[in-house]
């Protein structure tokens, strides 16, 4: 596939294969693929996506195998992306790439992992999974002799990037200007953003009713749920449990994806945005719900806060998770000998460079690249005694 064929089944405001803003380091461009097809793959094949399979959702890794996994989320949310890129002929590649690298920095042990690792790093910069994601492509991967990271298009980095302060925006150069000037992301980066919260909102409600924490009853509360359920209970009276949970979650994923190309579709021809420039400028995401349904989505997210995020024994392994993130971190911290020879090296070069933050900023590179059961085993074999170090 050319990239010119490629671009004329494009919409004018979509990312076009040849007219990226390029790469950090200059390469010559793929024979057989266009350069996001080359992000993608790149990203496919890099260590620290391989990792998302033993990675939090909400459980951690070992408490079932057929829960969400960082990996599996990444999947699904590009899966999701995809199928709306396609129809509004956006560009699907640049959109799976988002997608499944958006993720690559999250720590073990979910949000939880990061909270701790955050309140670590707080006195040297803090810590951010969309940061730390840009900063596994950009710096962290070695796979390449040319140059760190993956080298990924601009586009593609820029969608990773979906939060920034100020602060952190001024040292981040081409991917930071946005959030000075208060301009948007590309639709693909946009769709990718939204795509990860319908994908984490909904399997969310699969994998809490799997775990039993929360029921088919305490969700007819929620008004997106509730209308799935009743037609699917209509439709196929004594359907057994776990079918009637599928197939209710996946027309709510669908009942939301068709409200996002519907409205999506309306604001496009109400704009006509000229090209991804044009969308950029606009002074609000073109990708988006319509206000009743994202008003459902809100409620549905309100209700995994209140009776899954917090439900008792998710807040125990919350506790857990960050009692191990933290003494992992302050004992490296500490210590860097107690690190791998790698890990150890890299801190020595960062320390000589900015002092204890380049220290600090190593040691969370270390445990954020953890997955849940790596951090698990560090922890028993500098803790625990008898364990084997």
């Amino acid at each position: 596939m050319s990239n010119a064929t490629h671009s004329s089944t494009l919409a004018p405001w979509a990312e076009q294969d040849g007219q990226s803003r390029g790469r950090r380091y200059p390469e010559a461009p793929p024979q057989l693929r266009t350069e996001y097809q080359r992000d993608r793959d790149r990203i496919v094949h890099s260590n620290a996506f391989r990792r998302l399979v033993y990675k939090t959702q909400v459980f951690v890794n070992h408490e079932g195998d057929l829960y969400r996994t960082r990996l599996t989320h990444s999947m699904e949310v590009a899966q999701i992306a995809r199928s709306i890129a396609s129809v509004l002929r956006l560009n699907e590649s640049l959109t799976e790439a988002i997608c499944l690298a958006h993720d690559l920095g999250h720590t073990p042990f979910g949000h939880a992992g990061q909270d701790a690792l955050n309140e670590c790093m707080r006195p040297y910069g803090g810590f951010e999974h969309n940061l730390q994601s840009l900063r596994v492509v950009d710096e962290l991967e070695e796979r390449y002799a040319e140059f760190p990271g993956l080298n990924l298009s601009y586009e593609c980095r820029e969608g990773i990037l979906k939060h920034c302060s100020a602060t952190n925006a001024r040292l981040l150069g081409d991917v930071g200007e946005r959030f000075l000037q208060r301009r948007q992301p590309g639709l693909e980066a946009q769709l990718a953003n939204l795509a990860d919260e319908i994908a984490y909102n909904n399997h969310d409600v699969d994998d809490g009713l799997r775990s039993g924490l929360i029921t088919v009853e305490q969700l007819r509360d929620v008004d997106l749920v509730r209308e799935q359920l009743d037609y699917v209970q209509d439709r196929y009276p004594g359907l057994h449990h776990r079918r009637l949970v599928h197939e209710t979650v996946r027309r709510m994923i669908n009942r939301l994806v068709v409200d996002v190309v519907e409205s999506t579709t309306a604001r496009l021809a109400a704009v006509q945005p000229a090209d991804s420039e044009a969308v950029r400028s606009h002074s609000e995401p073109l990708v988006a719900m319509s206000e009743p349904v994202f008003a459902q989505h809100l409620q549905l997210k309100a209700f995994l806060r209140d009776n899954l995020y917090k439900h008792y024994r998710v807040r125990r392994m919350t506790l857990k998770a960050r009692g191990v993130v933290q003494a992992l971190f302050n004992a490296f911290f500490n210590d860097t000998q107690l690190m791998p020879d790698e890990h150890r090296a890299a801190a020595l070069t960062l320390e000589a460079r900015s002092g204890p933050d380049g220290r600090a900023r190593a040691v969370a590179d270390y445990v954020a690249g953890m997955t849940d059961r790596y951090a698990i085993l560090e922890h028993e074999r500098m803790f625990i005694p008898g364990e084997r170090s």
